[in-house]
């Protein structure tokens, strides 16, 4: 895979915040946004990977979507990702308000001997990538600041159509994230920001802020709730564009499995033509 291309110009285009949305509208798109809603507490799952210093990815889904919707591009993903890497990484998807738990998780399988705390070669070996839609996206940014407080660094967050939940700022990246990137878009009432930013630029780089124009639906989406498809369009079809989540892929592949992607299917770069700017 190509190198990641230089940090993209951000649009001129504010982006609209939940909070400007009229409150009716914000209601029924929290309702709808998902067919099913999990009805029991997520538990830390077990460590099914027996490989040393396994890799970690963990995806966050948006809305109330329930971690185990298919129907979804984030739970697919990881669906796919867990079958390729198999024994080389713990690979799990997790609801957006359950970022504790997905850190009790990282927590659990970064501990090698049983004893507690981690040690600090424990917490340099660490090979994480955070990922998420919407809500999820900022619940990857909240993720990536608790491991911060645990001085554990994190290889890369990808973030598509990042919406802020109350209390996190999920624009500016920890300093313990290596590479962050940003895909948003511009179409609809509900946008993702247009531009993220590293808290210290010497320790984080951001590959790159890229924006989709949807002018007509992407087919994946037919699957979705009636409301998110046709009042929240935008949003709802950065989620189930296939291109955005190839380049989510690739990006995953690259930065965790350096040197590696051959042993993996071919995967989309983000130079490759698709709406990115």
């Amino acid at each position: 895979m190509k190198p990641a291309p230089s940090r993209s110009q951000a649009s001129s285009r504010l982006s609209v915040r939940p909070d400007s949305l009229p409150l009716a509208l914000l209601s029924a798109f929290m309702i709808v946004a998902s067919a099913a809603v999990a009805n029991s507490a997520e538990v830390v799952p077990p460590s099914a990977p027996s490989a040393e210093n396994a890799a970690i990815v963990i995806g966050f889904v948006g809305g109330f979507v329930h971690r185990d919707d298919l129907r979804h591009s984030e739970v697919r993903l990881a669906e796919k990702l867990r079958i390729e890497y198999g024994s080389r990484a713990h690979v799990r998807v997790f609801q957006n308000h359950h970022s504790e738990i997905a850190h009790a998780a990282v927590l659990k399988w970064l501990d090698e001997d049983g004893s507690p705390g981690l040690s600090s070669p424990e917490k340099r070996r660490a090979r994480i990538v955070l990922y998420g839609h919407s809500w999820g996206a900022s619940a990857v940014v909240d993720l990536a600041r608790q491991l911060q407080n645990d001085q554990i660094p994190v290889l890369l967050t990808i973030q598509v159509d990042s919406i802020s939940k109350p209390g996190i700022d999920d624009r500016t990246i920890p300093a313990n994230v290596v590479r962050a990137v940003n895909f948003y878009q511009t179409s609809g009432p509900l946008h993702g920001h247009p531009e993220i930013v590293a808290a210290n630029p010497a320790k984080t780089q951001i590959l790159g802020d890229f924006r989709f124009d949807y002018k007509a639906e992407p087919a994946p989406c037919s699957a979705y709730p009636w409301f998110a498809r046709h009042f929240l369009k935008g949003h709802t079809s950065i989620e189930c564009d296939p291109q955005v989540w190839s380049r989510v892929e690739a990006l995953i592949d690259e930065y965790l499995f350096p040197g590696q992607s051959e042993g993996f299917p071919e995967k989309a770069n983000l130079r490759d033509e698709g709406g990115v700017e």
